[in-house]
């Protein structure tokens, strides 16, 4: 059981009625809940959406609250602020005054950080401490009036050979109000990559994916994100630069399993960070089952962190591994399913 979760139990008689749970862990939270406490779930993380919906619970994928009702709420500290912010003013909007939202995360996930972040909204009391985490208790005071999604929108410009894009980031999105390095070391090298079915794996706010729509019209994106915030902003990337929306196909997924097959190429700034954990899963078997998704001369390109021992996987199912870039601390890799490659530079 998730030590956030224990602490939700101890103070388990404030929770009665339709309930909706925010970024719960995937653990057996729901089952302890007691009788008179009916939980529904709201995640825009993929592979909590399956877990849940394994288990047969009430839930809802995707960067909106859920259209069932609710008369409480317990939202679990996400890592970023603003995301929090988007949180509760859309749950403020849907709930009515004197109504429960509860926080509750870890101490050293910036818990008592978040407590701040309740304020504006009404009373907030700290109803536990224990197991390194904490619970709060907000009454609300208003109703307030939902603000449509492009207020919560952060845009920056990246230049590019083929003229600037305009990036649109929802809260939460990694690199929400500024090209990542990384990122900005893979770009020089897309004009490279082949053209045609591309997937862009860990899309984010649709950096990769715009400049491949840009380079060639006839290139067909897969933007593959497991955050629906994520892909909701690629979407809004491409409306914003006027890029062919034919031209962009969304899809959440687990993994790179959940990936086309038969790709010209696959182009990633591969994610490692589940929450405020790292987790360098996805990635490392985007390396290792990449292959399987290409057509024969397909194409791999990962940017990543200098240290990662991405080569070497890479190496191993691909029998080669190209350095393209090493720079500011990340290299750019190259492999291909074409038999016998020489080095290219």
């Amino acid at each position: 059981m998730d030590p956030r979760s224990e602490v939700v139990l101890r103070q388990q008689d404030y929770l009665t009625g339709p309930i909706l749970l925010v970024n719960a862990p995937c653990d057996e939270l729901q089952a302890q809940l007691p009788p008179h406490a009916e939980a529904q779930f709201w995640t825009w993380n993929y592979n909590e959406y399956l877990h849940f919906q394994n288990r047969q619970s009430q839930v809802h994928f995707g960067i909106t609250l859920p259209e069932a009702d609710f008369e409480q709420a317990i939202v679990f500290v996400p890592k970023s602020k603003e995301l929090l912010n988007y949180i509760l003013h859309n749950l403020a909007s849907r709930l009515k005054a004197g109504s429960s939202i509860f926080l509750v995360g870890e101490k050293k996930g910036g818990v008592e950080r978040a407590a701040k972040q309740l304020l504006p909204y009404g009373d907030a009391v700290k109803l536990d401490s224990a197991r390194h985490c904490q619970m709060w208790q907000l009454t609300t005071n208003m109703t307030e009036t939902l603000k449509p999604l492009d207020s919560w929108v952060q845009e920056y410009t990246v230049n590019t050979p083929k003229g600037d894009l305009s990036i649109c980031a929802l809260p939460g999105v990694f690199s929400q109000n500024r090209l990542d390095i990384g990122t900005a070391v893979l770009l020089p090298y897309l004009q490279q990559v082949s053209s045609g079915k591309i997937a862009d794996f860990g899309c984010g706010a649709g950096v990769i994916s715009a400049y491949l729509a840009k380079l060639n019209p006839k290139n067909r994106i897969f933007a593959l994100d497991v955050d629906a915030f994520a892909l909701a902003s690629t979407r809004l990337t491409f409306s914003k630069n006027d890029l062919a929306p034919e031209q962009l196909e969304i899809k959440a997924v687990s993994g790179i399993e959940d990936a086309p097959l038969f790709l010209h190429a696959i182009v990633s700034n591969p994610p490692f960070h589940q929450g405020i954990h790292t987790d360098y899963n996805a990635s490392e078997n985007l390396c290792k089952t990449a292959r399987r998704h290409l057509k024969s001369g397909g194409e791999l390109w990962i940017v990543a962190n200098r240290f990662l021992n991405y080569p070497l996987l890479i190496e191993q199912n691909f029998g080669q591994c190209i350095t393209k870039a090493d720079q500011q601390g990340f290299k750019v890799l190259f492999a291909s399913t074409q038999k016998n490659l020489k080095e290219q530079r």
